[in-house]
């Protein structure tokens, strides 16, 4: 927690100089070292699963997507239904601590970032797809 907390302070700043943008770099290197050893070691000694919500969502997501082979089934055979619906009690999902996904990946990108664009609170870190998703009508 003290290296998240560290590389975050640093990330935030509004103000950087050469100095604390190679803080950030050795804290990134710190930070990286730290979440591989937790990923190793503490994650490995725990089981976790999934939220309740996101269990609730994924029910919702598999219902209406049977309902929507019902209905083509239906639509296409002329009323007589054909689609076998697996109707049971969800159960929660194992999910695991994933150190390849996008978010620590980018990490190592901010100190050259903020070199380049200079403090993260001066232009958003928002990916281009979501941007774009909110200004292009179709």
């Amino acid at each position: 927690m003290f290296e998240l907390a560290t590389w975050h302070g640093l990330a935030k700043l509004r103000l950087h100089t050469e100095s604390t943008v190679c803080a950030l770099e050795a804290s990134t290197e710190r930070l990286g070292d730290a979440l591989r050893q937790f990923a190793a070691t503490t994650c490995e000694v725990y089981l976790t699963y999934e939220l309740p919500s996101e269990e609730a969502a994924r029910g919702r997501r598999t219902a209406a997507k049977v309902k929507k082979m019902h209905d083509q089934t239906t639509t296409t055979e002329g009323g007589s239904s054909t689609a076998a619906t697996e109707r049971g009690k969800p159960t929660r999902l194992v999910k695991k601590f994933n150190l390849e996904s996008y978010k620590p990946h980018s990490l190592g990108d901010y100190a050259m970032m903020i070199r380049l664009y200079g403090p993260t609170d001066g232009y958003s870190s928002q990916t281009v797809g979501t941007i774009n998703r909110y200004f292009i009508h179709d």
